[in-house]
């Protein structure tokens, strides 16, 4: 639908406006009170997503969507065809994946101001898929007991373990949080793969790293979500 390009006074800062600028306003306005469905599993990459809610602050509803369970016959396919969670269903939009759900919910909720201004959100892109991708493939491929061969390295994505981990270090070790000064969504993503990876021993613990999850971890939106974590299970 195209909205009139007739002008008329916004009664709610006495500016004229054009007719599309109030209709656009009135959409948004019903995306952000669309109800919001996220679909998770205890233990999961869910806990990304579900920290992520915490930071944004607006109301969502739970489905757990019970591991073991096949996904060839799930409902739940229908929202994602990978079987895989999290998921977030917005109204009639679907965002999978957990990097993607963060920046999703940082755009439509920017009152939480949990995205960079435009001008500053270089660092904040790069390291949010430096994360999603060479991070998450590296720290992969090394549980499965893969190793890149020397000779092969140039044709993989990430390179090597090593050099990721190193990179992500001094990522983490010149300032406050990984995209600035001011925490982001992708403090949440990258700062979760490092929590995890420090948890159970995929990432080594280096003093940048631990010093970075430690102010990560101290949220308060963290601490609730540690809490609703463990009721799921």
């Amino acid at each position: 639908m195209t909205a009139p390009k007739y002008r008329v006074v916004d009664h709610a800062t006495d500016n004229m406006v054009s007719v599309a600028t109030l209709y656009n306003r009135s959409h948004y306005s019903e995306v952000l009170m669309a109800a919001l469905n996220f679909y998770t599993s205890p233990g999961s990459r869910g806990r990304i997503v579900h920290w992520m809610l915490e930071e944004v602050g607006v109301p969502y509803e739970v489905t757990v969507v019970p591991p073991g369970t096949s996904s060839q016959d799930s409902q739940y396919l229908s929202v994602n065809p990978m079987g895989k969670v999290p998921s977030l269903v917005h109204g009639e939009t679907v965002v999978t994946e957990a990097a993607a759900i963060c920046v999703y919910l940082a755009d439509v909720f920017p009152d939480a101001t949990l995205a960079p201004n435009h001008d500053q959100r270089g660092a904040y892109y790069r390291w949010l898929f430096f994360a999603a991708g060479p991070l998450e493939a590296a720290i992969t491929n090394k549980m499965l007991g893969f190793v890149v061969p020397t000779e092969l390295r140039k044709s993989v994505g990430y390179g090597s373990f090593e050099k990721v981990i190193d990179v992500l270090e001094g990522a983490v070790s010149h300032q406050q949080y990984i995209a600035g000064n001011e925490f982001s969504a992708a403090d949440v993503y990258v700062g979760s793969q490092i929590g995890l990876g420090l948890q159970f021993g995929s990432i080594e613990k280096r003093p940048a790293f631990e010093k970075y999850w430690e102010r990560l971890s101290l949220r308060q939106a963290y601490i609730r979500t540690q809490e609703l974590e463990a009721k799921l299970v």
